[in-house]
This record gives structure tokens, C-alpha cells and sequence, in this order.
């Protein structure tokens, strides 16, 4: 027999009899479970009547139930909505455990701004802008924006256009990726007439640029200009797959949310396909986990319920006509009425059994148990890059996504050998081309403040006299310090608005200008894995640099010390053989051949360095 605390004995007698939403917490004050009930009064008590129909979790959720919360509501509509919402808030773990899967990216186009901008997001807001996803696939995904990207000059900057501009482009208008309207290149009305086709695009409606791609394929091909035709018909393509994996049934063209269900042991999955206007647009993966005695009815009506109800208005947004369902539970004319009232029209949730619609549920189950059976399709494989850098940018407040990155170091032996390198990454790759090592000038021996302003001042220089394009985000190896000497060196060339960032090594912490304190970064987060992958890129460099000059100044000392070796000779043999042990090694004929050395010299320096 189960059996409520005396305290909660008065509490059981004295239930209303009226619909409401109860919660049960721990001794702690935790809530272990949230339910909702047609009348309160004996919903509850059901639980403490006795335990001969009450499963394992059932039972044990009983014995740890210290306390008891109800809450009165007008309808039974009015305890579904709650329920969802304080489940959303408390996760308790007796309830069902359903969570989105965070995995399945989308794309999202901010139309809010008069220069929308185009990025992979795995957040979806209510913020004015246009989502299309979620990409199961990552093929698909990486087609979408393959075309875009062939077709488009879709900015990537975080500006505030137009009452915000920088000075000048950033690196996507000189490898061709943007037209700049930041500063004016490119017209309002022509950008937003451009993201209006990539709209289309994703949207399905592909028919009518493919023709004038077409067009544009032949007249390249016309023009005997065939890598121009080569990167059309890539085009045309992309676009056939898009239209083919969008396009699944028409259905008179209707629109309708697609709910199929499949569970294995103690995990299951439920998958919601978005139908708009016959187009698949995208399909939402949950998925429950900690299942036990309980029914598929049950996980229907949970999941149901907290998908529509239980992730404010941004996740009720666009609401079908239908929503077509694998099987029956007994909220579901009530859920009806809850979202034909958020949708202002009639919303119809059913259980097709024949015909198109069936089959269309049948789909939807075939897509749960696949995302049930293969969880690892979509980790990790979008464009990671890309989306480190968008991560980054938001992570750092910047205004540009940091394609083109430099990492200063300095490195120095006891305040000799002073130098200091630039180490460059390219779209979160190292470019090892534009590396750059450089001994520092200045007498400032181990003073690393003015080492890294000398450095930074350099490098600087020569891209502004060399006109090459300015990094989108500096970082420096160090903490406030190296941090303001680079601040200081950029202002003397009046790069005020350059981004700078500096990473200490010992916490790992990422300075920003003008804040006191670091910025908060898990040491798992990709973006501060990134920063510490070009800022051990540019230690090593400047280290390696360091000591080979040591390397060098030791060697030279050694030889320096015989008689007749000057400067000039020292690097004749340091050049012929290597290393003090490779003249060593060599016999005198082999020393005497060196210009600027005669037999007697060469004996002399293999009588010094072997005695």
C-alpha cells in the first residue's frame, strides 16, 4: 500500500474538484513531476489510493514525494497549456524526458534588416527573421548554400546598415564573396532584389532561375568561355537536388504537419515534417529519453502537447491546417482548439487511414525510426567553418565574421634574440604563406610590451603600404598588457577600428578593449578552441624562429674563437656544412675547397674543433 506523509493527508481532503495542474516535489523542494488533470481532486488522490496498478516509476515517485503544489485553472485547454510551460521550466525528472535535437541545423535570412544577411544557425527565434530547416540532411544543407554562394554576394558583417559603416571592405569583397554596400558599392534596392531570389530558392520555387541560369550557361558556352559554363551547370545542379528533396507530395498543393513516432526500449523518436503548399520545408527531430512502463499513447500525447504548447509563440509560428497524427489521444480535440485559437482559423488534428495522407504518416515514421537508428548523420558535418566563425564573431560581439585572422607572439631568451611572429589563418585554416617572423629592432630585451607594439606596428605598416587587406581579427598572445601595446600600435596608424582580442595563457582568458573583465569561454567551446589553435601556432613559429638564431649566435661563438675566422668565413662553413658537426665530419680537402679557406686554414679549424 502507498501512503502520503501525515502532513499531506489534510492536503489530498481538501482538492477541488475543478481542472488544474499539480506538482509533486522532493523533500528539497524539487519538483519530480508535473501532470495535469480534468479534476484535480482525484487525479491525485489516485496516486495514494494503493500501488496494485501503479508501475515501478510510478511507485517510487510516490515514496519520494515530500510535497504537493496544485494550481486551479478555468479549462481543461487552460491545464494543457500549463503543464507544457512548467515542464519546459522545471524538466522534472519523473516526467517524460523529450528534448529537441540540437544537432539538425537551419538557414536563417534576417529580412528584418534593410541588408539581410545569411547564415547556419541551430537556434531558431522569434525575431522577425525567415528560417528554413531543419537540414536532416547534411547534403542538402550543403547544396542550399553551394548555390547561394555561386550565385550570391550575400554579406556576412554584423553592421547595422546603413546608420553603421566601417572604413573600408573587409576580405569578402576582395576574394569576391561580397559587394561591400557597407561602404556603398553596392545599392539597397539591388541587394534586397538579390536576397528576394535567394528567398525563392529556398522556398522551393527554383523553375524560374534555373531557366535564366540555363540561358546564362549557353551564352558562356557561346562565348567559348567554358569555366564560366562549367560553374552554371554546377549551379543548375544544385538546383535540381533542392527542388527534388523539397517537392514531396502535392496534395492539392495543401498544408499540413506530418507526425510520425518510433520508440526502441527505453528511447524513442517523434519526427514532425512541415508540408507548405506541397513543398517539404523542413522536419523537426525530439526525441524522449529514461522511457518505462509508459504507453505510445502517452509519449504521442507528451510529445504533442510540449511541442505546440511548450515553446512559446516562436515554436506555434506558421501554424498548418492539418495536423496528421499516427494515432489518437484524448487531448488532442482540445490541443485543436488550443492552436485553431493561436492561428485565428480551423486547425484539424487527425488519423488518416488510407490514401495520400496516410501515406504521408507512414513517411514520418520511416524518418523516426531512421533518426532513432543513426544518430550520428548530422554531427558535426555542416560547414564547420563557417559556423566556428559565425561563433566566434557572435561569442566576441564583432562586427565582421573573422575570415582572415593574424596571432602575434614574441619569444626571447633571457631579453636576447628578441622576435616576434604573424601567424594568419584563412576561413579558420592556417595560410602558411602569409606567415611572417621578424626580429625586433628596438633595444628592448625582454620588455614584451613594446616588443609586441613594434611587432604590430610592422606588420601593420606594410599592409597599409602594400594596400593587401587589413585581418578582419587580430589576436595577441597575452593578456591586458600586450593587449594595449597592440591597441596602442594600431591607433598610431589610425587602424582605431581594427578587432583585437588578446588570449592569456594561463586561464585561457579572452580580453576585449575597453572591459575589465575576461570574457566567459568554456574551454570545449569551438570558438575559444579556434583562438588557441592560431595562438599555439604563432608561439611555435616565433619559438622556432627564436632558436634558430640561438642556434646560430652559439655556433658562431664556437667558430669565432679560432684565429683567422671572422664573420664572413663562419658563415661560408655554416652554409657548406650545416652544423659545427658537419665540419667536424668533412676531411680538410673538403674545408680547403670553401672559398676564402687554404689548406692550413682548414687543418687549423678541424685542429680547434676536435682538440
Amino acid at each position: 500500500m502507498v501512503t502520503a506523509l501525515p502532513h499531506l493527508e489534510d492536503r489530498l481532503k481538501a482538492l477541488p474538484r475543478t481542472p488544474g495542474v499539480y506538482l509533486f516535489r522532493d523533500g528539497d523542494g524539487g519538483v519530480l513531476y508535473v501532470g495535469k488533470a480534468r479534476e484535480l481532486r482525484s487525479r491525485v488522490r489516485s496516486y495514494f489510493r494503493g500501488d496494485a496498478g501503479h508501475s515501478l516509476k510510478t511507485r517510487e515517485l510516490v515514496r519520494r514525494v515530500a510535497d504537493l503544489e496544485t494550481l486551479v485553472v478555468g479549462s481543461e485547454a487552460e491545464a494543457l497549456i500549463l503543464e507544457a510551460n512548467l515542464i519546459k521550466e522545471h524538466q522534472p525528472r519523473f516526467n517524460l524526458q523529450l528534448r529537441d535535437d540540437k544537432k539538425y541545423p537551419y538557414i536563417k535570412v534576417t529580412v528584418q534588416e534593410p541588408f539581410p544577411r545569411i547564415w547556419v544557425t541551430r537556434n531558431v527565434k522569434n525575431d522577425g527573421a525567415r528560417y528554413f530547416g531543419p537540414y536532416t540532411g547534411v547534403g542538402a544543407l550543403r547544396q542550399a548554400l553551394d548555390v547561394i554562394k555561386r550565385l550570391y554576394t550575400v554579406r556576412s558583417c554584423r553592421y547595422r546598415l546603413p546608420q553603421e559603416t566601417p572604413d573600408r571592405p573587409c576580405l569578402d569583397y576582395h576574394i569576391g564573396r561580397c559587394l561591400a554596400p557597407c561602404v556603398g558599392y553596392q545599392s539597397q534596392e539591388d541587394y534586397r532584389g538579390m536576397v528576394e531570389e535567394i528567398l525563392l530558392i529556398l522556398g522551393g520555387e527554383t523553375e524560374g532561375l534555373r531557366r535564366e541560369v540555363e540561358e546564362r550557361m549557353q551564352h558562356a558556352s557561346a562565348a567559348l568561355d567554358f569555366e564560366g559554363a562549367a560553374r552554371h551547370r554546377d549551379v543548375l545542379q544544385g538546383l535540381d537536388t533542392l527542388a527534388r528533396e523539397q517537392r514531396v507530395h502535392q496534395l492539392g498543393g495543401s498544408d499540413h504537419d506530418v507526425v510520425g513516432l518510433a520508440r526502441d526500449g527505453a528511447e524513442a523518436a517523434a519526427v514532425v515534417m512541415r508540408i507548405r503548399g506541397g513543398l517539404l520545408l523542413g522536419r523537426d527531430v525530439l526525441r524522449f529519453q529514461g522511457l518505462a512502463e509508459e504507453e505510445d499513447e502517452e509519449l504521442l500525447a507528451s510529445f504533442a502537447s510540449r511541442h505546440y504548447l511548450g515553446r512559446g509563440r516562436e515554436g506555434r509560428r506558421d501554424l498548418p491546417r492539418d495536423v496528421l497524427l499516427p494515432a489518437d489521444f484524448p487531448d488532442a480535440p482540445i490541443l485543436g482548439e488550443i492552436l485553431s485559437a493561436e492561428a485565428g482559423r480551423k486547425v484539424s488534428l487527425g488519423v488518416p487511414k488510407r490514401g495520400p495522407k496516410r501515406r504521408l504518416v507512414e513517411l514520418a515514421e520511416t524518418n523516426a525510426r531512421h533518426a532513432l537508428e543513426d544518430r550520428r548523420t548530422v554531427v558535426g558535418e555542416v560547414d564547420r567553418a563557417d559556423e566556428v566563425l559565425f561563433d566566434l564573431q557572435e561569442r566576441l560581439g564583432l562586427k565582421v565574421v573573422p575570415r582572415l585572422m593574424v596571432c602575434f607572439d614574441v619569444s626571447h631568451t633571457q631579453g636576447s634574440e628578441t622576435v616576434a611572429s604573424a601567424v594568419v589563418f584563412q576561413n579558420a585554416e592556417p595560410k602558411k604563406a602569409e606567415y611572417r617572423h621578424m626580429r625586433i629592432r628596438g633595444e628592448w630585451g625582454n620588455d614584451d610590451y613594446r616588443s609586441m607594439h613594434e611587432a604590430v606596428n610592422r606588420y601593420f605598416r606594410r599592409r597599409l603600404d602594400e594596400e593587401k587587406p587589413l585581418p578582419d581579427l587580430t589576436v595577441i598572445d597575452g593578456g591586458k598588457g600586450q593587449l594595449n601595446a597592440a591597441l596602442e600600435a594600431l591607433r598610431g596608424l589610425g587602424l582605431d577600428d581594427t578587432h583585437v582580442v588578446g588570449l592569456a595563457k594561463r586561464e585561457e582568458e579572452v580580453y576585449l578593449p575597453g572591459r575589465r573583465d575576461p570574457v566567459s569561454m568554456d574551454r570545449r567551446d569551438r570558438p575559444l578552441q579556434l583562438l588557441q589553435r592560431i595562438r599555439d601556432e604563432a608561439h611555435r613559429f616565433a619559438v622556432g624562429y627564436n632558436r634558430k638564431l640561438r642556434k646560430q649566435r652559439t655556433l658562431r661563438s664556437d667558430l669565432g674563437e679560432i684565429p683567422g675566422i671572422g664573420p664572413g668565413r663562419q658563415k661560408a662553413l655554416l652554409s657548406r656544412f650545416g652544423s659545427v658537426k658537419g665540419i667536424t665530419r668533412a676531411t680538410e680537402d673538403e674545408i680547403a675547397r670553401v672559398p676564402g679557406f687554404s689548406r692550413v686554414l682548414a687543418a687549423r679549424v678541424l685542429t680547434y674543433l676536435k682538440h
